[in-house]
């Protein structure tokens, strides 16, 4: 079998990917006519259109999504006061600097687009890097798409349904049809998608400088009485610090989402580390004096008892304008929904290219250079989870499924250094800090184990049902599936205008 370039111990390519030139000649004379300049000469490729401002963008407005708008009290009720929840939210901050950093040195060491995927399959071979695909593709980057597409139409349409919720239908149809419409810009043009990233990211930032402000006048006016003993009723078990560290770091998750699009990324060598180094304590910034702002006015049983707690602030300080918060949350989602389609589905495309997926998803339409059937793909798997009613369950079924190839990744990296010490690094972090995130990693992991062993299992059980779907498709394909993919290939490059990506890996 043949493997993929770069001497990276990659995945080997299954006989179901079907060879270039079945699907290149169905596109090339469309492609020869094309319009686009940008194309001509250089084959049909991802083009690299992300710059730094765009880079830090798409970080800052993946990461700030609903999460700090909405349920800032799962951090309290597994932290037990203020205090320590403060202190969780600036170590979730610094841990997920930490991991970026690392993230940054694997990223440009391996500056190929699917962040995790690409680094797995790097350091420990095709099985843990389909392994981590699977787990992305069947639950953890659909579900997360879902959930957020729901969370934007039950806080968009919550103005016109004031003393009830709004029916499950009308959430479902407009959440379908936002995620459609920005499939569609992220399909039609890489330019729109980073535009209106950076709009939604300025938008959602300014509404948190909203909170800060209307806390900090709170706060000035001698109402103080929060802090006046910020650490009663502190948790100290191991277990429930673990809880609280999962619930923080699920609002500072999407710090590795630029890695997914390494290839997009203009000089990645400096803009990757640039937007990381810039993003993440911005990110880390805005949540700790939200977090002050929120704690400043509401009192800790006001925010256990509410679902939404920027809306219960709004309620109380905001007044015949509180209905800013239910719009600035709808706008927080859609712009980190953006973010999350336009980097995942580069993940998929990456897979696709590699062999782990049908070839037809690593098919880049050759007007808009854009991996138009990865997009769609995405899209279609969003539109089944959103008519499942229990959707947000499949998230705690695999909260330590992202933390477990986290620590993965991240031991690839030590493992890389030990196996391949001479391999360039334009960055090269500090040996402590890949040791102290894998540790920290290692601790969550266990934790989750101790507390919660049900969902654990199921998330294990979710992991290990790839590894027959690899030997069936990937190690040795059953012949029924090869033709399939084979004529999938083929329809979708016609269909779609599409050819397989053609920009070469040394």
């Amino acid at each position: 079998m043949a493997r993929i370039q770069a001497g990276d111990n990659l995945v080997p390519r299954p006989i179901f990917d079907t060879p270039v030139n079945s699907t290149a000649d169905v596109a090339q004379q469309h492609h020869n006519h094309s319009t686009d300049s940008s194309s001509q000469g250089s084959g049909v490729k991802l083009k690299k259109q992300i710059g730094l401002l765009d880079g830090v963008a798409i970080i800052v407005g993946v990461i700030v999504g609903a999460g700090i708008f909405v349920s800032p009290k799962g951090v309290l009720i597994y932290s037990g006061s203020i205090g320590q929840s403060l202190i969780v939210w600036i170590l979730c901050g610094a841990l997920s600097m930490v991991g970026a950093l690392c993230y940054a040195e694997l990223g440009t060491m391996i500056p190929k687009s699917g962040g995790d995927y690409a680094y797995i399959g790097t350091a420990f071979g095709p099985l843990p890097a389909f392994l981590y695909l699977w787990v992305a593709l069947l639950v953890l980057v659909p579900t997360g798409n879902a959930i957020t597409a729901l969370t934007f139409a039950q806080y968009l349409l919550q103005p016109f349904w004031q003393s009830c919720d709004a029916p499950i239908a009308a959430v479902q149809l407009l959440a379908a049809v936002m995620t459609c419409i920005l499939t569609v810009i992220n399909c039609y043009n890489v330019r729109w998608v980073t535009r209106v990233t950076d709009i939604f990211t300025g938008t959602k930032v300014f509404a948190l400088l909203v909170i800060v402000a209307a806390g900090v006048w709170y706060l000035f006016a001698g109402h103080t009485e929060q802090w006046d003993e910020p650490m009663r009723g502190t948790y100290t078990k191991p277990g429930m610090i673990a809880l609280a560290f999962y619930n923080g770091l699920f609002s500072y998750s999407g710090w590795n989402y630029l890695n997914f699009v390494t290839e997009e990324l203009k000089d990645p060598y400096k803009n990757l580390p640039r937007a990381i180094c810039i993003s993440m304590p911005v990110v880390t910034l805005i949540y700790v004096v939200t977090n002050i702002a929120y704690f400043s006015v509401l009192s800790p049983e006001e925010m256990l008892s509410s679902d939404a707690v920027a809306v219960t602030f709004g309620n109380k300080m905001l007044g015949f304008m509180s209905w800013l918060m239910p719009f600035f949350v709808a706008c927080s989602t859609f712009g980190s929904l953006n973010g999350a389609i336009f980097a995942s589905s580069r993940l998929f495309f990456v897979g696709a290219r590699n062999g782990h997926l049908p070839a037809a998803i690593s098919l880049i339409n050759v007007n808009c250079l854009t991996p138009v059937p990865s997009l769609i793909f995405l899209c279609a798997i969003t539109l089944v989870l959103l008519f499942i009613r229990n959707v947000y369950s499949l998230i705690n079924y695999v909260s330590y499924v992202e933390a477990l190839f986290t620590l993965l990744s991240v031991s690839g990296l030590l493992w890389l250094r030990y196996k391949q010490p001479k391999t360039e690094r334009p960055i090269r972090v500090n040996l402590v800090l890949p040791i102290l995130f894998l540790l920290t990693c290692l601790f969550l992991v266990i934790s989750s184990v101790m507390e919660s062993p049900v969902e654990v299992g199921i998330g294990t059980v979710i992991i290990l049902s790839g590894i027959p779907i690899y030997y069936l498709t990937i190690h040795r394909p059953v012949k029924c599936l090869t033709n399939l993919s084979q004529a999938i290939n083929l329809w979708c490059s016609k269909f779609f205008i599409c050819m397989p990506n053609q920009e070469k890996f040394d």
